[in-house]
């Protein structure tokens, strides 16, 4: 066994060992010794986007994933770990752009380049499975399940307004529009109305919502509340203003009605206006005579649509002059314009309640509308001078000034309200969601062709099933001016599958979410080019663990379950939910460094170019720059970014100080749910730690190495083997548990611990067995934390003869025998203090502790030989002599 640790020569060895005995591949026939079924384990990471490099969000993210399957593996679980490519979407053509590259070449080279980095990494992927979304053999299951789903309704094509970035040319989703510009292009985001397909998501809310409530245990509480709120159930009544305003054609506007949705009918009698969206029909009337008006709805038109915005934006408006009559009082209701009321969401209307509403209340104070107070508590006074919360409180308001609905509660009010509009025929109680159907149709070349041919006579025509998939050309290269699909004539030129005339193929291609919102099926079936899924998915699925990213906690996952349904109706799987746990982990942060330049721009600087400059505590209050001492603004930590030059490149630390350590920091340096802020002296002391671990095993080699294979029996030991047996057995059980738990930090401390101990024992004497032993125990511990280090000492000690190659090795078991001990170590208190240890036998009652603990040095010193009055015991724990 060599002296030194060298980490690139034990990693190369150890993937190449891996590599020739394809030790990762995953059947789901295997079984266990006695010819048993293994139990089936499926641990599977969100799958990556091939941006050219690993960061360590990456890394932290799949040695989680690795931890997890290769401890469960030695436990004897059939284990799956896959891996594939998020492979379509707008970064390949935005790089395209640039580099005259086509997206397709862009994004195989660097699939090339991060599937190097992580078999560098050691990960224990089983590639057999390996699946890209811009593989045609995967995407037409895409294109297929999107033909079944127009057959049975779920997809279908309409018209809506949608956000539309001018510059990527390509419609936007609500989440992508940030202070109203697209969250990549930066352009002002415009209002259009253009055709798309949509999935009926919505038929499914209500099952989507209740599963959450009691049939996710192993999800993340706030990733649940998170999808609730998203799907916003809301109950409460739907109902119309009347009015008689015409078109130039003079027919009534939308039937001389205009719907609104509320939750509050027990505040109606306080509506002093109505709000409507700027594309409202009622808006676009207006603005037909009103320059200024006109000139409000374009502004509108260029602001984003997120709840986020709303909620913060200035709340702005304008007047119609049109008015809308109120169901029940007959009193005309003045139409305003608002920019915070939205199209898309209801009927693009509301009730204004200024005196019961937030955002209402803060618009009547701006514009000068009147504010009408028509519930009231006991107790509180009401005053149109400041918002108070109790203003809007359902549970202790009752109604006021509302007539014949004086006096009621909330949801008295509400079922009283709702019965008289709909007497009128003008209302009925409802329930709403915030949840809009899935709009995944884009403007963009880079996805998955929608299979739809057009034709001038038949209009918009299924591909036939036998012709799939329709294959994206991926020779083209994006110049910034639409979709490059609707140039080609190779693929535009098709016949019509229905009467064979000459038409045009559909240019939109498919939502990137599609992609990703079956892929972890794909891994359970690959290679079958006949089904999108078979047998084998039953095996797997539902998978046992997710790990991934909070940012994914809402559309990702919705839209996953989602598919899933759809794909359960339509006989393909046995479940329902796809993942039956979740584990969000933490963001990777570093230090941020950065400072204005000449021209008003922000420069950043890498942590390793500057020096900090530190307050008395060692706070960190500025920095400057080590080249010239130049001052430097700190910015506090972050999460890592390029654009911030605060990333630490995974690769180069591998190159340097090899993948072991990488992983060993990663996982001690914070829980895997919390964040992890990088410390370069954190990357340190792990690395001195597996020289540590190298020097201990190198210098007790040759003792370990006979006693390997040597049956142990405890009550032969003499006490100083016996005691190290005791914590190491004790340090086991703490590492079974953080295991269980996914406290991966803990499992690091913990075997930092055991080879505390384990040197401490060496150098009191203690050999043999008892030391093979505990070094077994360590290395099976802190294997699947650094599996490459572990694997070469596993057989340099000739443990891999006794017990078998270390990655099906069995996990150790905790002797209960071990932890007994003759004696208790009890710390010894005098008048509450600590004083020293006290060792009991094992088996002394109360009185003997105390007898024991009175005749103690230390009490005699510290009570200055007086009586003690009185001993309190803790069984296992301490005891306390008062005096």
């Amino acid at each position: 066994m060599q002296e030194r640790y060298l980490p690139n020569q034990v990693e190369t060895e150890a993937q190449a060992h891996w590599r020739a005995g394809d030790v990762y591949r995953v059947t789901e026939h295997a079984t266990l010794a006695d010819g048993s079924p293994k139990p089936k384990f499926y641990a599977c990471s969100m799958l990556p986007y091939p941006s050219g490099k690993l960061h360590m969000g990456h890394v932290r993210n799949y040695t989680i994933n690795d931890m997890m399957t290769r401890q469960l593996r030695m436990r004897g679980y059939n284990v799956l770990m896959p891996m594939g490519w998020d492979a379509f979407g707008m970064p390949a053509e935005n790089a395209a752009m640039k580099s005259g590259v086509p997206p397709a070449q862009w994004t195989y080279d660097n699939i090339a380049y991060m599937k190097k980095q992580m078999q560098a990494m050691g990960l224990a992927i089983d590639w057999s499975r390996e699946m890209c979304a811009c593989d045609p053999a995967y995407y037409k299951w895409n294109q297929w399940l999107f033909l079944k789903m127009l057959e049975k309704g779920i997809a279908y094509r309409k018209t809506q307004v949608v956000n539309w970035d001018p510059v990527d040319q390509t419609v936007l989703a609500n989440e992508q529009v940030i202070d109203g510009r697209g969250w990549r292009s930066g352009a002002l985001v415009e209002k259009r109305e253009i055709p798309g397909y949509y999935l009926r998501i919505t038929d499914y809310a209500d099952e989507l919502l209740d599963t959450l409530k009691d049939g996710l245990p192993g999800w993340p509480e706030r990733v649940r509340l998170m999808q609730e709120n998203w799907i916003g159930k809301s109950e409460g009544v739907r109902f119309a203003f009347r009015h008689d305003i015409r078109d130039e054609q003079g027919r009534l506007i939308q039937d001389g009605l205009m719907h609104v949705f509320t939750t509050r009918a027990d505040t109606i009698m306080g509506v002093t206006f109505c709000a409507v969206a700027p594309e409202h029909p009622l808006a676009a009337h207006a603005a037909r005579g009103n320059a200024g008006l006109a000139a409000f709805i374009e502004a509108c038109r260029q602001g984003g649509t997120t709840e986020a915005e709303l909620a913060t934006r200035e709340k702005e408006g304008l007047p119609t002059g049109l008015s809308v009559i109120h169901p029940l009082t007959g009193e005309p209701v003045p139409v305003w314009v608002g920019n915070y009321v939205l199209m898309s969401y209801g009927d693009g209307a509301v009730m204004g309640v200024p005196a019961h509403d937030e955002r209402d209340f803060a618009f009547a104070r701006k514009y000068g509308l009147p504010i009408r107070q028509v519930i009231a508590a006991e107790g509180k006074t009401y005053s149109t001078e400041a918002w108070q919360d109790w203003y809007a409180d359902k549970q202790i308001g009752r109604t006021v000034q509302s007539g014949k609905y004086d006096g009621l509660s909330t949801a008295e009010a509400i079922q009283a309200v709702a019965a008289d509009l709909k007497a009128q025929g003008l209302g009925e109680l409802r329930t709403t969601w915030r949840l809009r159907d899935w709009g995944i149709s884009r403007q963009r070349y880079w996805g998955t062709p929608i299979p739809i041919i057009h034709c001038p006579d038949c209009g918009p025509v299924p591909v036939p099933e036998k012709d799939l998939p329709v294959v994206l050309p991926e020779d083209l290269v994006p110049d910034g001016t639409g979709n490059p699909l609707a140039k080609h004539e190779g693929f535009l030129s098709c016949h019509c599958p229905s009467c064979g005339k000459p038409a045009r193929r559909e240019t939109d291609t498919m939502d990137t979410f599609i992609d990703s919102s079956w892929y972890f099926m794909r891994y359970t079936s690959p290679g079958n080019d006949q089904a999108m899924v078979d047998a084998r998915n039953d095996y797997w699925m539902p998978m046992d663990q997710y790990i991934g990213g909070i940012e994914h906690a809402v559309l990702h996952l919705l839209y996953a379950r989602f598919w899933t349904r759809v794909m359960r109706d339509l006989g393909m799987v046995k479940f329902s939910e796809p993942f039956t746990r979740l584990l969000c982990q933490g963001m990777v942060l570093n230090h941020i460094y950065s400072r204005k330049n000449a021209r008003g721009g922000i420069e950043y600087f890498w942590p390793d170019q500057v020096e900090n400059i530190t307050d008395d505590k060692g706070g960190i209050v500025g920095a400057r720059l080590k080249s010239d001492g130049s001052p430097v603004d700190y910015g506090g930590i972050g999460t890592m970014s390029k654009s911030k030059n605060n990333g630490v490149d995974p690769q180069s630390l591998i190159d340097g100080l090899g993948a072991d350590t990488a992983r060993l920091f990663v996982m001690f340096a914070s829980p895997p749910e919390q964040t992890l802020e990088w410390s370069d002296s954190g990357v340190e002391g792990a690395h001195r730690f597996l020289r540590r671990l190298w020097a201990f095993c190198h210098g007790h080699h040759d003792d370990i190495r006979r006693h390997a294979a040597v049956p142990l029996d405890g009550a032969a030991l003499d006490e100083a083997a016996a005691g190290l047996r005791r914590q190491i057995h004790g340090l086991l059980r703490q590492a079974d548990y953080d295991y269980q738990r996914i406290q991966y930090n803990t499992v690091v401390s913990t075997a930092m611990k055991m080879l505390n101990t384990l040197e401490s024992a060496a150098q009191a004497g203690v050999s043999g067995p008892a030391l093979a032993e505990s070094a077994s125990i360590l290395l099976r511990v802190l294997y699947p934390v650094v599996p490459h280090v572990t694997w070469q000492l596993w057989r340099e000690l000739g443990l891999a003869d006794a017990l078998g190659d270390l990655l099906d090795a069995p996990w150790p078991q905790v002797d209960e025998a071990a932890l007994r001990a003759d004696t208790v170590e009890l710390v010894l208190q005098v008048n509450g203090k600590v004083r020293g240890q006290l060792d009991v036998p094992q088996e002394a009652d109360r009185p003997a502790i105390e007898a024991l603990a009175r005749a103690h040095e230390a009490v005699a010193r510290f009570l200055e030989g007086r009586e003690p009055k009185r001993v309190v015991v803790v069984p296992g724990r301490l005891v306390n002599v008062v005096g």
